[in-house]
């Protein structure tokens, strides 16, 4: 989900709270709702599918501070992709979309944004005046001059994605302010600081030739439990001390919020990585792996009687120092 969608969507009116509800309040709303329409308990029901990837949607950015406040904002101001012009020939504008317009450049001379202002206006069909463009329609050196017509200017703009739809793909909208929305397909497996190239989105031609291209900069927000490694996704998994020493059979996420249960092996490591295969991030380049790193959780506190077992355990077993070979190593260097 871009944040652009973000103007259209009431994340508060999908899970059915107040913009005041508390991060409590709304993760208990969150998981009553989740175990409502969750596929897994309405199998073959595409209305609780969809109503379930809302209210996750949904969830995603309000359970998230930062995310929340920016959305909050973003409702309250209007969307924000930005398009600058690009490309070798000279002059440039930029247009904040939402309606928040800033000074523009064209040519060396200045146009202050308008409320009024005409998609053809922003993106270049109005050429007349300073930089030495001919006007739409006419000639400058294309059809008279030798090569053809001009290709009309490519332009560049930005846009932010959640972590999920960069990961499976979405097709997003770009919407300038009073005009006509782009729709934009994101393919599935995008990464951050991507640029994707958008044949014929961009300026038009001044003379009949060909439009520019739009090339668009992703940007993609981290999520708070995954990682993106190449075509694998990590996650850090906890353990307890007795799950890791003895072995144990735990429940991992996945990034689609269906878990997978994996074997911990009698004595496994903090940093063990175990690996569920076909679960990472699927693009032209493959399907990748979900990777869990184990890490053992040191229990801040014990119970009396905990303690006194803990301490019969550390008698009995070997006087064992773990760090000698390292201070070893250390001391022959």
């Amino acid at each position: 989900m871009a944040s652009q969608d973000w103007f259209d969507k009431d994340f508060y009116a999908v899970l059915g709270v107040s913009k005041t509800i508390s991060e409590a309040d709304l993760k208990k709303t969150y998981r009553k709702l989740a175990r409502q329409y969750h596929p897994d308990s309405n199998p073959g029901d595409p209305k609780a599918e969809a109503k379930f990837k809302e209210i996750s949607e949904a969830h995603s950015v309000l359970s998230d501070p930062e995310l929340r406040q920016e959305y909050d904002q973003i409702r309250a101001m209007g969307s924000g992709a930005r398009f600058t012009a690009g490309g070798q020939q000279g002059g440039g504008f930029e247009d904040v979309f939402g309606g928040m317009f800033g000074q523009q450049q064209r040519g060396g001379q200045q146009y202050g944004g308008q409320a009024g202002a005409s998609f053809e206006d922003l993106l270049g069909g109005m050429f007349g005046g300073g930089g030495g463009r001919a006007g739409f329609g006419s000639t400058s050196g294309g059809f008279r001059g030798a090569g053809g017509p001009t290709k009309g200017r490519d332009l560049s703009a930005s846009t932010t994605l959640d972590f999920i739809t960069a990961i499976r793909g979405e097709t997003i909208k770009l919407q300038p302010s009073g005009a006509k929305a782009i729709n934009v397909k994101i393919p599935a497996g995008v990464s951050d600081g991507q640029k994707i190239r958008l044949k014929g989105k961009g300026e038009p031609s001044p003379d009949g030739g060909l439009a520019g291209d739009l090339v668009l900069s992703i940007t993609v927000r981290r999520h708070p439990v995954f990682e993106r490694d190449g075509q694998n996704l990590r996650i850090v998994v906890p353990v307890t001390f007795v799950e890791a020493t003895l072995g144990a059979t735990i429940e991992v996420p996945t990034l689609g919020g269906e878990s997978v249960k994996l074997r911990v092996a009698p004595g496994t490591p903090s940093g063990r990585i175990l690996r569920v295969k076909e679960r990472g991030v699927t693009s032209t380049k493959g399907v990748g792996d979900l990777l869990a790193e184990i890490q053992v959780a040191v229990p801040a506190r014990l119970t009396e009687d905990a303690l006194k077992h803990l301490e019969a355990f550390a008698a009995a077993m070997p006087n064992d120092n773990p760090r000698e070979e390292l201070l070893d190593k250390a001391a022959s260097v």
